[in-house]
């Protein structure tokens, strides 16, 4: 005879967490099942932000517990806590920041850019303290997106301190000068101005440094790979296959430098016209889908060809923070939530528990 914990065990089991893509016991989200006098109370701690998504999973575990047989009512509790999680090897993670999160793309013009801000803005609305990076010396882009174009203050004259912007931290090099200014420098330059802009900022602590890094795979992506600490990786693209082409090569950068690809994001997926409604793929379809299949990653999501994307981010307003709950920043949010839970089922660091070892002589 199992005991009721047992049975609510077996009950909970049936249920596929949506985000994690296997049942919480599997993904160790079950913290404890306690059941006094046929009322049962449950713990559960998902390792990513899911605030949009803890009342229908409170609800599954709820109505799946009382169906088991002698109970009488249940009690769910549901936290978030997000650890930090392993990097590339020799590189150690950075104080303040748990986990970064490069968003790259093989080439240009795909939306990286607009989609790694409202992934920022995304999962902070699902309640993470994030914290976004422009990687992109040339062509910094979220001083615009974000609103913001103050520069930065320093405390102590030696570091800068984050601009704030629709509660994230943010740092680019947008802040330090003119718009219209062009950044003549060669490779050796602009990668010493990332390591300084990431290293010499005092951001305060944070769950996810979202980093937006430029096109390509040059120096920039290689600095990156070699010094700086990313727990994973996103791939954004276009269903097109020009633009496919050039994310493989994106994907196959960080699989070279060990760096997890959390997966794909397609951008553009599908253009709903604003008069008629006819939805058309303009470039092309499934794109996205086959090259996840193709390498074995996640597709994230589809986000569509919507000017008012495009008008909310040069606003200083991205959609996330316009319209939050609009179908296009519910798209954005489905979309942190499965970086979130995908990035949580990564290796955990263990480096701050390895002792330190000094030997002394007497």
């Amino acid at each position: 005879m199992q005991t009721p914990e047992a049975q609510i065990e077996a009950a909970l089991k049936q249920y596929i967490d949506p985000y994690f893509k296997r049942d919480l016991f599997a993904a160790a989200a079950v913290k404890g099942i306690a059941v006094r006098d046929g009322r049962a109370e449950i713990r559960v701690e998902l390792g990513y932000p899911a605030r949009g998504y803890e009342a229908a999973l409170a609800q599954a575990v709820r109505e799946r517990a009382a169906a088991v047989p002698g109970i009488k009512g249940v009690d769910v509790q549901i936290h978030t806590k997000v650890i930090t999680h392993a990097v590339q090897k020799g590189v150690k993670p950075l104080k303040n920041i748990r986990n970064i999160i490069a968003v790259a793309s093989g080439k240009g013009g795909v939306g990286k850019s607009t989609t790694a801000v409202n992934l920022a803005l995304a999962l902070a609305a699902e309640g993470a303290s994030v914290g976004i990076l422009d990687a992109d010396i040339y062509g910094p882009s979220q001083p615009r997106m974000l609103g913001a174009n103050e520069q930065p203050k320093s405390r102590d004259g030696k570091s800068m301190e984050p601009v704030m912007a629709h509660g994230i931290q943010s740092m680019s090099i947008g802040y330090l000068i003119d718009e219209e200014t062009p950044m003549i420098w060669r490779g050796p330059m602009v990668t010493q101005a990332l390591e300084q802009l990431l290293r010499d900022t005092n951001w305060q602590s944070m769950d996810y440094l979202v980093i937006d890094l430029p096109p390509g795979t040059g120096d920039t992506q290689l600095t990156l790979a070699q010094k700086i600490p990313v727990s994973g990786a996103v791939i954004v693209t276009t269903p097109q296959d020009i633009a496919l082409l050039d994310a493989r090569k994106a994907l196959k950068m960080f699989e070279k430098v060990d760096v997890p690809v959390l997966g794909i994001i397609e951008n553009m997926s599908t253009y709903v016209c604003s008069h008629c409604g006819h939805e058309e793929a303009i470039f092309g379809s499934g794109g996205g889908q086959r090259m996840a299949e193709q390498y074995n990653v996640d597709l994230l999501g589809q986000l569509p060809l919507d000017p008012r994307i495009r008008a909310e981010a040069d606003n200083g307003n991205p959609s996330v923070v316009t319209d939050p709950d609009g179908r296009i920043a519910q798209a954005y949010r489905e979309i942190a939530r499965r970086v979130g839970a995908k990035l949580s089922l990564q290796a955990k660091d263990y480096s701050a528990k390895i002792p330190n070892i000094v030997i002394e002589q007497n």
